[in-house]
């Protein structure tokens, strides 16, 4: 991992770290973010009574801990295993994951320009991080259109090679509402006026889709970026739905429940 900070980390931070010694009572640890060594005392390792550290924890092991205590004079970092709870683990890992798929396309942009890894990420970690606090929020932002690499300083040439493999690879995560439309009608222009809701329903927005299902019914699904735009389309269906009633025609929009 490329990513590294300065100083020491914060008490009650959320760190990466890699086991370097066990001793009896005791694990040695590198904060891998950080660059500075850890100890995790055998009460913090895990609840209960330890007979063995090495049942729990093995050398080159890469754990997620909890810093407890700084001594920034003795250069002297306490941290525990025992209390990171799931939700913080899950949280950082993903953080983790995050920033090396990040890395991950420094190194092929490294390749393809035939430079050092160490000399691209430089030029690029040195202006992202002055905004950010990992290229990966810089990416998903790039991604979004939210964020220009060439805006934040990032030489030209590797801003817009860079910005090809970001919007190839940090796609924009997408959420699905789904809903039935189900219509009758005894309209002798029936068909006509079925067809001319279904296309009013489509032209609310491009992230919609409609499919026949049979019967009367028909499978409406609306694809955003996020929950509140997606249900802000599911209303305007519904309403447009509802101007498809009147005495011989009936229109309602059944929303799919989640399982």
């Amino acid at each position: 991992m490329l990513y590294k900070l300065n100083g020491f980390p914060e008490q009650d931070e959320i760190v990466l770290c890699k086991v370097t010694k066990i001793f009896p009572n005791s694990v040695f640890v590198d904060l891998l973010e950080y660059g500075k060594q850890g100890m995790v005392h055998i009460s913090e390792v895990s609840p209960g009574r330890i007979r063995n550290l090495r049942d729990f924890v093995s050398e080159g092991r890469q754990i997620i801990c909890k810093v407890l205590s700084i001594n920034k004079e003795r250069e002297h970092i306490d941290l525990s295993l025992r209390r990171v709870n799931s939700s913080q683990r899950k949280e950082k890992l993903e953080e983790i994951k995050q920033e090396l798929k990040a890395e991950n396309l420094i190194q092929m942009l490294s390749k393809k320009l035939e430079q050092p890894i160490e000399k691209i990420y430089q030029k690029v970690s040195e202006k992202i991080l002055k905004e950010y606090s990992h290229l990966y929020l810089c990416f998903w932002d790039v991604a979004a259109g939210e964020a220009s690499l060439e805006k934040l300083g990032v030489e030209k040439k590797i801003a817009e090679e860079l910005t090809e493999a970001v919007l190839e690879k940090f796609k924009p995560k997408k959420v699905i509402v789904q809903g039935e439309i189900v219509l009758n009608t005894y309209d002798d222009n029936g068909l006509d006026k079925v067809k001319s809701l279904l296309m009013s329903v489509e032209k609310l927005s491009k992230t919609i889709t409609i499919r026949y299902l049979g019967a009367g019914r028909y499978k409406l699904a609306i694809e955003e970026n996020d929950y509140p735009a997606a249900e802000k389309i599911f209303k305007k269906a519904e309403l447009a739905v509802e101007n498809f009633n009147d005495k011989i025609s009936t229109g309602t929009v059944i929303r799919e429940r989640k399982e």
